[in-house]
């Protein structure tokens, strides 16, 4: 299946380099000009056919017989006689492995283009079948007509026949990604397409020619023109050389061979090498790379060819050993996995969403951003990559609504793709929805839905596992999926790290989703970042407790007055709860009463009525300065 070994001459410099025997090539002269006639050439799709080699050869006598060598060869190949010319081209074929055409000259017409076919062009190939040309094929074509399917099969009128006299002779080096597949869309499969499908060396177009010309002149007499040639070196392959060495042979075959040995196996292959340094038995070469050997490009792919003729039944067999040092785990950080399985075990379920949506929803929840669009989308509806996680959640919530879900908790990790000037940020992010009842359905209690709250706690159980959740702080925020009076930042350490709330009313309209549907965006990283564990000892001392029932404004945060009391109360206080939220009747209107349970506890000692007492009026002058709190008489 490799195009250098669909030839005798290559078949012959593989069996020189498994044998370690020399090879004989057949000496190609080159054959004088009788006369100056050529044929003009035109190539117009150079990338198809960056090479084309052309000969007059007049006064033939196509009623000769081929010489018995050459039909028996031919015969012994699969390939049956049909007239000298037709022969000779397909001997040199199987000589040389270039395919090459005649064509009766005093058939075409003004000269040769080499070009794509027209669209609904026709096409009446030699084995009688008419083809209509796809505007993608390569063709052969004089200036009226199309005369061959480049690489595939000459056409009927154009080809060698028993009438002919004088004749062109083409040998061409087309491009194997331009020919490949082409065959086959026309119901075909051809010696020359099976060829040039798999590459044919760009060099030897001419020695092809002169070779045919011999054997032709020999045969059928004839007065041969000059070799014209027509090429674009900018279109045709580069010669590679790559550099080898003998120790990363040893690694990748697991054994050494000796430089010599190297040098023998590889230079009878038709590579070039030249010996670049040789210092204790280790040896780095050169090596020239052959046009025919165009699949050769790296050092592994001459450790291959190493490997390959040396023999793999050869190579010793031999376990493969590895250090298996333990890798060191980061206990500050906390796994997805943990994350996942917290989460789970709350009642969600972990969704994977495309990582392309489509730009219409990414308007509706990200309008403030201009998201990537993919230049080859698989879909219109997935043709701009997310820069959020939610739009993918709510749809696939959406999805489960319609079906008789009810009660619906998801969650998910991934990236997002956020344009910041001329670089594309990916993020990973960790997003979640919840909607429904907050319970499963059951006998007992009554049904209740879900709120910001049960999001919030499920979260804040989600901060527990890096020992961090006091680190985590809610405050009044904004966002453009989220409803404005129910959402909130989420901050750390001063830095916004995403938001919660709930989805907003217009959007749940425009998507067809009930309202109540709670959701949370948050930097996966800011998430996963902890503490490491540390062993405190527990107080033998009993704890205080004292509640507060403070007066605050309807706006005050809660959150916020907790913070301040921990910063007021120190080391002693253990634990701060929010337990009761009223207005009403006997609250000033406007305001809000708060109960708030402090509980207390000292490492070493019982603690005071009065230096507890005293904690807690420092506790309450705070508040009043802080958020004009009062005690709720």
């Amino acid at each position: 299946n490799r195009g250098d070994c669909l030839s005798i001459a290559g078949l012959a410099r593989e069996v020189s380099a498994n044998f370690l025997a020399d090879v004989t090539e057949e000496q190609v002269a080159a054959v004088a000009p009788a006369i100056d006639d050529t044929f003009p050439v035109q190539i117009d799709a150079p990338q198809g056919c960056p090479r084309y080699v052309g000969r007059v050869i007049r006064n033939v006598d196509v009623s000769r017989s081929a010489p018995l060598w050459l039909t028996e060869r031919l015969r012994r190949s699969g390939v049956r006689s049909i007239d000298p010319v037709v022969d000779v081209t397909n001997y040199v074929m199987l000589e040389l492995g270039q395919p090459m055409h005649g064509f009766d000259l005093d058939t075409l017409s003004g000269s040769i283009h080499v070009r794509m076919a027209n669209a609904e062009e026709k096409l009446t190939l030699l084995d009688g079948q008419e083809v209509t040309l796809n505007d993608n094929t390569l063709v052969i074509a004089d200036e009226q007509k199309a005369l061959a399917i480049a690489g595939v099969m000459g056409g009927e009128g154009s080809g060698v026949s028993e009438n002919t006299r004088n004749i062109f002779l083409e040998s061409a080096f087309f491009d194997p990604i331009t020919i490949a597949g082409k065959a086959r869309s026309y119901g075909l499969h051809t010696d020359s397409s099976h060829r040039f499908e798999r590459g044919v060396d760009f060099q030897l177009q001419k020695k092809a020619v002169e070779r045919a010309t011999a054997l032709i002149v020999e045969i059928c007499g004839g007065e041969p023109g000059p070799v014209s040639e027509v090429a674009s070196e900018a279109h045709l392959p580069a010669l590679h050389e790559v550099t080898l060495r003998s120790e990363k042979v040893t690694s990748l075959l697991g054994m050494a061979i000796e430089n010599s040995h190297i040098e023998a196996l590889l230079s009878r292959l038709g590579l070039g090498l030249a010996l670049i340094e040789e210092r204790d038995g280790e040896g780095c070469w050169k090596v020239s790379v052959p046009s025919w050997r165009f699949d050769i490009s790296i050092e592994e792919d001459l450790v291959e060819e190493l490997g390959r003729i040396y023999g793999y039944n050869n190579l010793p067999e031999s376990t493969p050993t590895a250090l298996l040092k333990m890798k060191q785990v980061d206990e500050s950080l906390v796994q997805e996995s943990d994350i996942r399985r917290v989460l789970t075990a709350r009642g969600y379920q972990e969704a994977v969403c495309f990582s392309f949506i489509a730009p219409e929803l990414h308007t509706l929840f990200d309008p403030e951003r201009e998201p990537v669009a993919l230049s080859n989308p698989i879909a219109s509806d997935l043709s701009v990559m997310r820069t959020t996680l939610l739009p993918g959640l709510v749809k696939t919530a959406g999805y489960n609504l319609n079906r008789q879900q009810s009660r619906v908790r998801l969650f998910e990790t991934g990236l997002t793709f956020v344009k910041e000037g001329d670089e594309l940020k990916q993020e990973p992010m960790l997003a979640a929805l919840i909607t429904g009842s907050r319970h499963p359905e059951s006998w007992q209690g009554k049904a209740e839905s879900v709120d910001f709250f049960d999001l919030k706690g499920d979260f804040e159980a989600v901060f527990e596992l890096g020992l961090a959740a006091n680190d985590f702080s809610f405050r009044k925020g904004e966002h453009s999926a989220m409803h404005p009076g129910q959402c909130a930042e989420v901050v750390r350490g001063g830095e916004v790290i995403g938001h919660m709330g709930a989805l907003h009313p217009s959007l749940a309209k425009k998507l067809d989703v009930p309202s109540g549907v709670y959701l949370v965006e948050l930097s996966l990283k800011a998430v996963t970042e902890g503490k490491v564990t540390r062993f405190a000892a527990l107080s033998k001392y009993p704890e205080v407790r004292r509640d507060l029932a403070l007066v605050v404004e309807a706006s005050a945060a809660a959150g916020a007055i907790e913070q301040a009391i921990k910063n007021e109360a120190g080391e002693l206080l253990r634990r701060v709860n929010t337990f009761d939220v009223y207005a009403g009747q006997g609250i000033e209107e406007g305001c809000k009463s708060l109960a708030m349970g402090l509980t207390l506890q000292h490492p070493s000692r019982t603690l005071k009525d009065d230096e507890v007492n005293e904690l807690v009026d420092r506790v309450v002058t705070r508040l009043k300065q802080e958020f004009n709190a009062s005690l709720r008489q």
